[in-house]
């Protein structure tokens, strides 16, 4: 049999959790046709994999990827650390629906709840869609990894109810016609529907994103609507999301699942918060997790098994302290008057106590916790005076001095005339185990790449390398076979994506190939690729061998192939 694609001599592993074989793969027509020795037989293309991993392709459960596919239809960087399919449209909004007069409205939510580029995101073609099933469409035959998106509470409050979404509840004859859009969407293929109440999620001007005005009876009836169109799943970010999940929204999760019946997909379940360690409070976590299990009614929690390493100036480019009134207004100061302002006694005062007492109230603006003092470090300074500086925390010279944290970063900073480089690093020996711990629980979901969003902070598109490197092959937290069934079928099945997360013959084609000895994150890159020159922070890694997307190579050795074999991802559909 002459095949299109043979892969010989590798390691496979089919992402079900049985053993690994020494078998070729054999591709015919998008799909496997083969796992046996194929040495007799000959294809249009071959990849030789000896001393290789041959898997399924990642799916990638949580990613803001649906402005960049439209002009970037790789998603990259997800593609180069072997991520075939990936889910957008989370967190409540999504790039349809949005009429052709209002993209502002949206773009204001990308740009302050995902830090994406107003600029960059001029290059969505947002005259070539407005409902869902238009956004798909313009999709097709343009696309290098497989698709899959939730529909976005947000965009359908405001599709109805226009400037009023960001005001008021709905009055019935609203929810109706919110539900025919969510039909709409869920049959043109959506992947479920998306929403948040979480008291990060401002616009631009500050507003709460129209979901956050939603009524309780709203959420489930566009849920229950959602989940009789089309078998997928539910994202939801609680209220309490933030600050440690209520009893009430526990109680509101379970209500979902069952009006929906669908998984309930969320974050944060067990933490104080998004930037604390993932398990304090995790033994109530995980009585819920079993409790809703045993009910039927199973909720799911994307766990980050990477730890943030993100940049921190002392400048505008520093969004990690926007709960801290004072500090956010000073680090958005044109330059000469931030130099005065940090000589100033007064402003000194008031940005200390800013960030010593950051906002905690969703009625007066985002909550989201600053980064810890222990984990924020000197990465570097030019004046040879400050080199002793590099490599300490930013609480550890605090405390060597005497003076408070606030003050030891502000010294520096103004003493290197704003040239300090500071790094955010969460990998503690607290964190670490928390995440040992949490990841082993069959309703805690590995990823959370939020490939897409926060470009300029961190790409943290590198999350399954270090999850493969770290978790599964250094600290051997997960033997192989099982470690990979965490990042394919697991997320596949739980979003229903039946067809996609195993290799099997008659199964799509969605493979990575990687080396076991050297796949692992290798550095991050700042390069200017966006519409617009606009910058990012690309996470670049080791030992991918291959991406091949329905049969075809979509990177081969670290290089894009040009090729665009991906497709829509739907739940329930082949």
């Amino acid at each position: 049999m002459e095949y299109d694609l043979i892969v010989r001599n590798g390691l496979v592993v089919d992402g079900t959790g049985l053993p690994r074989r020494r078998v070729d793969v054999g591709v015919k027509d998008g799909k496997v046709a083969a796992l046996a020795h194929l040495d007799d037989c000959i294809a249009k293309e071959e990849i030789e994999a000896a001393g290789m991993i041959v898997a399924p392709g990642i799916v990638d459960p949580h990613t803001h990827y649906d402005p960049q596919i439209t002009f970037d239809p790789y998603a990259t960087m997800s593609c180069f650390h072997g991520v075939t399919t990936v889910l957008a449209g989370n967190c409540g909004f999504s790039a349809a629906p949005v009429r052709h007069d209002d993209t502002e409205f949206l773009t204001d939510i990308f740009a302050s709840v995902e830090d994406m580029n107003p600029i960059a995101l001029s290059g969505v073609p947002w005259d070539k869609f407005e409902t869902f099933p238009q956004y798909l469409d313009a999709l097709k035959g343009n696309l290098g990894v497989n698709f899959a998106c939730y529909v976005g509470h947000s965009n359908v409050r405001r599709w109805v109810m226009g400037e009023d979404s960001y005001e008021r509840e709905a009055t019935e004859a609203e929810i109706a016609e919110m539900q025919r859009i969510v039909a709409e969407a869920m049959e043109a293929g959506a992947s479920g529907l998306s929403s948040s109440a979480a008291p990060t999620h401002l616009d631009i001007k500050g507003r709460p994103v129209p979901s956050r005005k939603a009524a309780k009876e709203e959420l489930i009836a566009l849920a229950a609507t959602a989940g009789r169109v089309r078998p997928g799943s539910l994202c939801y970010l609680p209220a309490s999301v933030i600050s440690g999940i209520t009893d009430d929204d526990l109680h509101l999760l379970l209500e979902l699942g069952q009006a929906g019946g669908v998984p309930v997909v969320i974050q944060g379940l067990g933490g104080r918060s998004k930037v604390d360690v993932p398990t304090a409070g995790w033994a109530e976590a995980e009585r819920f997790l079993n409790r809703a299990n045993e009910e039927g009614v199973p909720i799911y929690s994307l766990l980050m098994t990477r730890p943030f390493d993100r940049t921190v100036e002392i400048g505008p480019n520093n969004v990690h302290y926007r709960a801290c009134f004072a500090f956010h207004e000073l680090l958005n100061l044109p330059e000469d008057d931030r130099r005065a302002a940090l000589q100033d006694p007064e402003w000194r005062d008031r940005v200390r106590h800013a960030v010593e007492n950051c906002n905690r109230d969703p009625d007066k603006g985002t909550t989201l916790p600053p980064p810890q003092w222990p984990n924020v470090y000197v990465d570097h300074v030019n004046h040879a005076r400050n080199k002793w500086a590099e490599g300490q925390s930013i609480q550890r010279i605090a405390e060597e001095r005497g003076i408070a944290p606030m003050d030891a970063i502000l010294d520096l900073a103004l003493d290197e005339d704003f040239a300090a480089k500071f790094r955010w690093r969460t990998e503690t020996a607290d964190w670490t185990e928390a995440v040992n711990v949490a990841q082993v629980h069959p309703n805690m979901i590995v990823g959370v790449s939020d490939g897409g969003a926060h470009l300029h902070k961190d790409d943290g598109a590198d999350w399954s390398s270090f999850f493969l490197r770290t978790w599964v092959l250094d600290r051997k937290r997960w033997t192989l076979e099982e470690g990979i069934r965490q990042i394919t079928q697991v997320p596949a099945a739980m979003l229903g994506f039946g067809d996609r997360g195993t290799l099997k013959v008659g199964g799509w084609a969605d493979i990575m190939i990687f080396d076991p000895e050297t796949i692992g994150p290798w550095r991050k890159e700042f390069v200017r690729d966006l519409p617009g020159n606009i910058g990012r922070w690309k996470a670049l890694g080791n030992g991918i061998k291959a991406t091949i997307v329905n049969g075809v190579p979509i990177v081969r050795d670290g290089q894009l192939t040009g090729a665009l074999p991906g497709q829509i991802v739907s739940p329930g559909a082949a």
